[in-house]
């Protein structure tokens, strides 16, 4: 969102821009980042017609529960659902917390605020004999660089855990020299390591020798065949012709990928804050829905096996 595309008073477009402006050094994701820009335009829009004027900043001073509440109202009348507002909410709270540790205004009220509850969201890993087979169908399908390149990148997707856009973000001076393990830049700007399985090393590095990739460390790893960065799209619609191929499901994609990383080791019987740390997660809970993939799973087993099920 472009702030001088909003509709405000002068003092308020200000305290926007220079709340833009420390977002970006803070180094969130571009989704998180578009994501905050989108929900607080939304929320502006709402106020101008609930007060009938463009605001400014003593208008967000004095905004009041009951205004943010009937702001979460329309959101849902106009179809969103409970994790959609609860996301703009979080977005909404960043912008005020951000004034008030600044000293630009106080309003504790969207704090207040009871967080819309999140249905509960189950990653839908895959099965490890088809893993195997998905990576298999990609070496077949290889026929150029650019075949190399989706084989290598799915392998490192499930060899390490990765977010489809850290292992996107990589660039050649990232990729270690020696070692069996790699540097990755995650969410927040939060750096960790995480294993580089031989296989997937020479992989990796058989795709760079074929690929018309520079010798510039800041040259991307996984590059197009324009030579940019290769985008999340393309990836994705990879993974959507190797599925076809094989009649699986659309939850197999780049993603699933790090969610049957994760849930593959637990089953082998992985502490699970060592997966929290190969994962990148802040928090544990966030790794617990994974341990949870697995309880479930023992039960539907148990249920088909035990002769008393």
């Amino acid at each position: 969102m472009d702030a001088l595309n909003l509709h405000c008073q002068p003092d308020l477009l200000k305290t926007i821009i220079d709340w833009q402006n420390n977002l970006r050094a803070r180094n969130l994701s571009k989704h998180t980042y578009r994501a905050y820009n989108t929900d607080l335009n939304q929320f502006l829009k709402f106020m101008n017609g609930h007060l009938g004027d463009l605001i400014c900043l003593d208008d967000l001073s004095e905004t009041a529960i009951r205004d943010f509440r009937s702001w979460l109202t329309s959101k849902a009348v106009d179809g969103a659902n409970a994790s959609s507002r609860a996301r703009s909410l979080a977005g909404i709270r960043n912008f005020f917390n951000w004034m008030d540790k600044n000293g630009i205004l106080h309003n504790p009220a969207a704090g207040m605020l009871s967080t819309p509850k999140r249905p509960a969201k189950v990653p839908r890993p895959i099965d490890v004999i088809y893993v195997f087979r998905l990576i298999d169908q990609a070496m077949e399908n290889i026929t150029d660089w650019a075949g190399l390149r989706d084989y290598a990148l799915f392998s490192l997707l499930y060899g390490s855990g990765l977010r489809i856009d850290e292992a996107l973000a990589l660039s050649v001076g990232d990729w270690p020299s020696d070692g069996l393990k790699m540097r990755i830049m995650g969410k927040g700007g939060k750096e960790r390591e995480v294993p580089l399985l031989p296989e997937v090393r020479k992989r990796v590095e058989n795709y760079r020798y074929n690929a018309p990739l520079s010798d510039d460390a800041d040259a991307p790893l996984f590059c197009g065949v324009q030579g940019k960065r290769l985008s999340q799209g393309v990836a994705q619609k990879r993974m959507r012709d190797l599925r076809v191929d094989l009649g699986l499901p659309d939850t197999v994609t780049p993603h699933a990928l790090r969610h049957s990383f994760a849930t593959h080791l637990l089953g082998a019987g992985m502490n699970l804050r060592e997966v929290q740390h190969l994962l990148g997660h802040e928090s544990l809970s966030s790794t617990q829905i994974y341990a949870d993939v697995d309880h479930e799973k023992l039960l539907e087993i148990f249920k088909k096996s035990h002769p008393r099920a």
